[in-house]
């Protein structure tokens, strides 16, 4: 695939806290990177970083993930140690979010690349600044949105709020993933990707499993398990992707 600056860029967000929302990013980096593909990834905005000199735990993983040799400063521009919103780490840092600043470091990332993944903190209505909210990052970097969703007692009521949040807020929806399906459903996970397939406005594009280990072993397994899913090829079309 030829690798330009308009590569296909997809935002990831989502329904809820706890949904592997990170290692699912980093599975389909690892994926796409050993099918031959030039992945960037990128994590905006990271809180509840240690030593904010360096990356944060999930932009590290997505590091990782690909190999990535961007600079830290295009990785995760911004980096935060209180584990809060934002817009409140930010505050608390004395250091405001300049969107600017993340849309430049895109734009850089997407040089070169084959695919680009934009993993946003928590769900659409997250709050960045005053005003400005995560759905409007993802709109002003003009990418689809992936939604990561779960199987549990709840998830209907949240991924239909995300997805009909996305649609009133005109943002694209490329599609959604199930993750952590357990390997003996009950019943709420059992009937979950029909009701939503059947409900949400937009497309289901796989389901995952759950897994274990460590969120290197989580990543691993995971990236093994996307070319097995039925929906593979409606995935690849989601995503812009080419094989």
């Amino acid at each position: 695939m030829a690798a330009n600056k308009s590569c296909p860029g997809i935002f990831v967000t989502g329904t809820d806290t706890g949904v592997g929302k990170t290692i699912v990013t980093a599975a389909l980096a690892r994926h796409f990177t050993a099918k031959g593909l030039k992945v960037g990834v990128m994590k905006p905005i990271e809180t509840g970083v240690a030593n904010t000199q360096a990356l944060g735990a999930d932009a590290s993983l997505l590091r990782w993930s690909c190999n990535a040799t961007d600079p830290d400063e295009i990785i995760a521009p911004y980096r935060y140690e209180k584990p809060l919103a934002p817009c409140q780490a930010a505050s608390a840092a004395n250091d405001p979010i300049d969107v600017k600043k993340i849309i430049d470091a895109q734009e850089t990332l997407r040089v070169g690349k084959d695919l680009v993944l934009i993993e946003g903190a928590g769900g659409l209505m997250v709050p960045i600044r005053g005003g400005y909210i995560m759905s409007d990052l993802a709109g002003q970097l003009n990418m689809p949105l992936l939604i990561i969703t779960h199987p549990r007692l709840g998830t209907l009521n949240h991924t239909l709020l995300t997805t009909f949040a996305a649609r009133a807020m005109e943002l694209e929806i490329s599609g959604y993933l199930i993750n952590q399906m357990p390997e003996h459903p009950g019943e709420a996970e059992k009937q979950a990707p029909h009701l939503l397939s059947s409900l949400a406005s937009a497309d289901l594009l796989g389901v995952l499993p759950e897994v274990e280990g460590s969120d290197q072993d989580k990543v691993i397994a995971l990236a093994e398990e996307i070319d097995k899913l039925p929906t593979y090829q409606w995935l690849l079309n989601a995503l812009g992707i080419m094989l």
